[in-house]
């Protein structure tokens, strides 16, 4: 069989060698040995040198976690809908839209994966996803701003955006329609509407 060769190693600006990094963690675990995932092989994949990505990343860890932040931050805009139920209810249904393909379902495992072995400690892991939590925080002060009266950020990452992850991270699989609105409704309420009956937990 032939191997796939590496990108070849041109000039880029320091946004295209975090893209051509980024893609080539995705085109890794996309295969069947990536769970042997490492800097090295994915600077080769890259086109770049292994010291570039150690300089700007310090560990595998933080280069998967910047990653999988990046993807979803792409995946899942901040769109303003007019409402607090409505921003959210498209927030996590772009979410799960992302967690559906295959990529997301090996970038969050691969997270996962890497905490046992992982150096970094728990406050430090969680400062990685900071970004992921400040688009929360948005909607949150957007809401405010239009005079409504938003769940604190705990609650919504216990009861909105757990689920999404648990599900993924065991292989449950996430239920094809009405999800990401049947968790809004029991986040918020129903306000007077029963919750959206085509989902199914």
């Amino acid at each position: 069989m032939t191997q796939k060769q590496p990108a070849p190693r041109i000039r880029r600006s320091p946004e295209q060698v975090r893209a051509a990094v980024h893609q080539a963690v995705v085109d890794l675990l996309s295969e069947p040995d990536g769970e042997d995932l490492n800097i090295p092989a994915i600077a080769q994949r890259a086109g770049v040198n292994h010291t570039s990505v150690y300089r700007r990343w310090g560990t595998l860890d933080t280069l998967l976690a910047d990653t999988v932040t990046t993807r979803l931050e792409r995946d899942s805009p901040l769109n303003d809908t007019g409402s607090l139920r409505g921003d959210l209810t498209a927030w996590a249904e772009a979410s799960v839209a992302s967690l559906r393909t295959p990529e997301g379902r090996a970038l969050v495992r691969a997270v996962v994966l890497s905490i046992p072995s992982s150096a970094q400690p728990p406050a430090e892991r969680a400062r990685q996803f900071q970004r992921r939590m400040r688009s929360i925080e948005q909607i949150r002060e957007r809401a405010t701003a239009r005079g409504e009266d938003p769940p604190p950020l705990e609650q919504i990452l216990d009861q909105l955006v757990a689920p999404f992850y648990i599900r993924t991270i065991f292989g449950i699989g996430l239920p094809d329609t009405g999800y990401p609105q049947l968790l809004v409704d029991r986040l918020l309420g129903s306000a007077g509407e029963p919750p959206s009956a085509t989902a199914s937990a």
